[in-house]
């Protein structure tokens, strides 16, 4: 049994990763392809919880030191409980977001240093992704679209100042190693965006298929 593959939807506020993760988990199905969908921080019990803390309003006080250890305490629990099993199986491991968000919130976001991110990425969530999509858009354009939604969470509530050096992060890291990364301009209207993104989907699995 071939081993499965890892992929993540990366971007941020208001960029329609939920959307797009339906998507692209119907179109994985369409191919025949055993695959499950996961989110972070989320995905276990654990996760759950470490997502209802770091997003709680209420928490203010949360340290940027502190918010990225929360951030591995889930992602661990999430590696080890459901993707490494999953690819093990040979299924395929659809993630809404994994290690890059770490780099792009707590690194470019909070200051925090990519050597330390890299070391707990490297100890703590070992599974590096096949494919990452990244949902690109102008901030004011994702936060517009997120106060949509109705009341901001804890990190939605950052300023605009916050999530450019988010984008800036994002878009470095796509920029470093355009072999995993495939970027979207997630700006466009969301069928224009389902469509990219599926495509990039259809041309890694036929990428794929070519290997075996």
């Amino acid at each position: 049994m071939s081993r499965g593959r890892l992929i993540t939807l990366e971007g941020g506020e208001g960029a329609g990763k939920s959307t797009v993760l339906v998507a692209v988990q119907e179109r994985l199905a369409g191919h025949g392809i055993d695959v499950i969908a996961t989110r972070e921080p989320g995905g276990t019990a654990l996760g759950e919880a470490v997502r209802a803390l770091v997003l709680d309003p209420a928490q203010a006080g949360i340290s940027a030191e502190s918010e990225l250890l929360l951030m591995f305490a889930a992602r661990a629990q999430l590696v080890r409980e459901v993707v490494l099993p999953a690819l093990d199986a040979g299924r395929w491991v659809l993630s809404d977001r994994y290690t890059d968000a770490s780099h792009a919130y707590q690194g470019g976001g909070r200051g925090q240093p990519p050597e330390r991110i890299d070391q707990l990425a490297a100890w703590a969530a070992p599974v590096v992704p096949d494919l990452s999509l990244l949902l690109d858009l102008p901030v004011a354009t994702g936060l517009a679209r997120a106060g949509q939604r109705g009341s901001a969470d804890r990190i939605e509530r950052e300023g605009a100042e916050f999530f450019e050096r988010v984008r800036n992060a994002y878009r470095e890291r796509a920029a470093a190693d355009p072999a995993r990364f495939r970027v979207i301009d997630a700006s466009q209207p969301v069928q224009a965006v389902r469509a990219e993104a599926i495509a990039a989907i259809d041309a890694y699995v036929a990428a794929q298929a070519g290997r075996a």
